[in-house]
């Protein structure tokens, strides 16, 4: 065998001229790569960084951005099934607001979605109050259950929901349960073939097949969004998937985490993110349902979702738009805090106006590379007088914006670079006083086992500043 690879050596550095040969193969390389990147036409500092990463693997890294690099989808928005009305003449807590206003506005325009309200909108804390609260409103379900998860695992937590939704399928209410392919790829037909035989759907969200390269697949365009909606009147949204590692109650370690649940007006356009995703993944046209009567309620309240459907990034934009609409206070909770250039900017730009600006990060995220990323945004935060916590006890799995005495966005996005450009996410946004009350109760709480990050902390060159400086460099590509 040796022989056989030392001859093969042999032969190739004995093509004459194989140096000019291999020089003018990497040049055409990067000529064509380095086409292919710019013309995606993304910020500079995100093709810059991957024209420097790819240009270090010759040719491999051709195949890596084919599956990894930045991609447009351009699918049917089923802006038909949305509604496009104007903005209503009052809505609870807008009236008096030219801000709540102005970003509701900016909403509709960006996602399709208009304004609306909630009779309840109710703080799951972790994944134990989530999963009983869910398992109960599935077991009153009548006509249909629309289940989305990023995450749907094979362990405990999943088969109590799967068996819960086999019991209702099997008394005739339609399930339908979109998951995604690689989130849930642990997750087998064979675990959800019960769910099936009892008359349940179940679709995968941009399965991986090989027949597929050519069309070049979706890899890295993951649905990451987290929605139940129960015979259109109960809807639940947040942070937490379908999963042992998220519920507290059998494991010490679980993630920390926020979901809600909803019910009122708001639910019905949690139905139609489901519908639009669902016609997309199987192809069918879209679900005709019919519709609660409308119930108005108190809380005002409006679904964001983004994607890479959109160039929009409409849960990115409206995260800015509040931070530079708030007046006395900005609170960010977020597991992944991995900021481009207009988030960073409005932070700071608030802290130096003189605002409450909080950060609450895990001390460590389920990824160093990402914790890393992070941290090398702290001295300019730090500077800028924003107070950064460093939530230790679990991994802080919340993502929670919280402006002033009112407004809060509560949902699956995360503040980085994937959740607002490549994944789609969801979020709801609410401009209510109570909602928010205690949204901040529990921030505040949630701080007491979060030290405060000093701006004199030590930072040994090999342990923390070149890390750091190191995994910024990637932070676009994260």
């Amino acid at each position: 065998m040796m022989d056989t690879l030392k001859q093969a050596w042999e032969a190739i550095t004995a093509i004459p001229h194989l140096g000019l040969y291999l020089t003018l193969g990497w040049a055409a390389y990067l000529i064509g790569l380095g086409l292919w990147i710019v013309l995606q036409k993304r910020e500079p500092v995100a093709t810059i960084s991957w024209l420097v990463s790819l240009a270090a693997l010759p040719y491999l890294g051709f195949f890596i951005y084919y599956l990894l690099g930045p991609q447009r989808i351009h699918r049917q928005r089923l802006r038909r099934v949305r509604a496009r009305a104007s903005l209503p003449a009052a809505l609870p807590g807008l009236s008096s607001s030219p801000e709540a206003v102005e970003l509701a506005k900016l909403a509709q325009a960006t996602t399709g979605l208009p304004p609306t309200t909630a009779t309840q909108a109710r703080l799951l804390i972790d994944g134990g109050a989530k999963y009983a609260a869910l398992l109960e409103a599935v077991a009153r379900a009548r006509e249909h259950i629309h289940l989305e998860y990023y995450i749907f695992q094979p362990d405990a937590c999943g088969a109590a929901l799967r068996d819960a939704l086999v019991e209702r399928a099997s008394a005739g209410v339609q399930v339908r349960l979109l998951l995604d392919a690689v989130g849930s790829g642990s997750t087998s037909n064979r675990f959800l073939q019960s769910l099936v035989d009892a008359g349940g759907e179940v679709a995968w969200f941009h399965p991986m097949k090989l027949r597929w390269f050519w069309k070049r697949p979706w890899l890295n365009l993951r649905t990451h969004r987290k929605i139940v909606v129960i015979d259109g009147r109960v809807g639940f949204t947040g942070g937490i998937n379908i999963t042992d590692e998220e519920d507290e109650r059998i494991r010490k370690d679980a993630y920390r985490d926020l979901h809600l649940r909803l019910e009122g007006d708001i639910v019905r356009e949690l139905q139609l993110v489901f519908v639009e995703d669902w016609a997309y993944a199987t192809g069918q046209p879209p679900l005709r349902l019919t519709h609660p009567a409308p119930q108005p309620g108190e809380i005002a309240a409006q679904v964001l979702v983004s994607g890479p459907d959109s160039s929009w990034e409409a849960i990115h934009r409206l995260h800015v738009g509040a931070i530079y609409a708030a007046r006395e206070r900005v609170w960010l909770v977020t597991p992944y805090f991995v900021p481009g250039e207009a988030a960073r900017m409005a932070l700071t730009s608030a802290a130096l106006g003189g605002l409450d600006v909080r950060l609450l990060v895990p001390r460590r995220s389920d990824s160093r590379l990402v914790t890393y990323a992070a941290r090398s945004y702290f001295d300019e935060l730090l500077e800028a007088g924003v107070k950064i916590h460093e939530y230790g006890p679990r991994m802080l799995h919340t993502k929670a914006l919280l402006c002033d005495e009112d407004l809060a966005i509560i949902g699956s996005a995360n503040f980085d670079h994937r959740s607002f450009r490549l994944n789609f996410e969801i979020s709801v946004m609410f401009h209510d006083g109570p909602l928010a009350a205690e949204l901040a109760h529990l921030i505040q709480a949630e701080c007491s086992y979060a030290p405060r990050v000093r701006a004199d902390r030590e930072q040994p060159l090999w342990r923390r500043r070149l890390p750091e400086a190191l995994a910024r460099l990637v932070s676009p590509l994260l």
